[in-house]
């Protein structure tokens, strides 16, 4: 039986990857738009590794597809 290495991550690593408030991924895992995390053992949960990669192309893929049209700031407000 031949095994593929697997990598996982835990909370830490994947806020250095995602720079986004964790319930903000929470709530985005609840909506099926992140990697969802699986637990380890009963205290600790992990992502894969991959999976994460693989959400962070695809949303910069789509960022350059299709440009943001949110205004930018007003500079003369400064």
């Amino acid at each position: 039986m031949s095994y593929v290495l697997k990598r996982t991550i835990r909370r830490d690593e994947l806020r250095k990857m995602v720079p986004l408030a964790d319930s903000t991924i929470y709530e985005m895992e609840k909506a099926g738009t992140f990697p969802k995390r699986f637990p380890l053992t009963q205290r600790c949960v992990v992502w894969d590794y991959e999976e994460v990669c693989q959400w962070i192309d695809a949303r910069k893929a789509a960022s350059v597809a299709k440009p943001s049209t949110a205004p930018g700031p007003d500079v003369r407000q400064r």
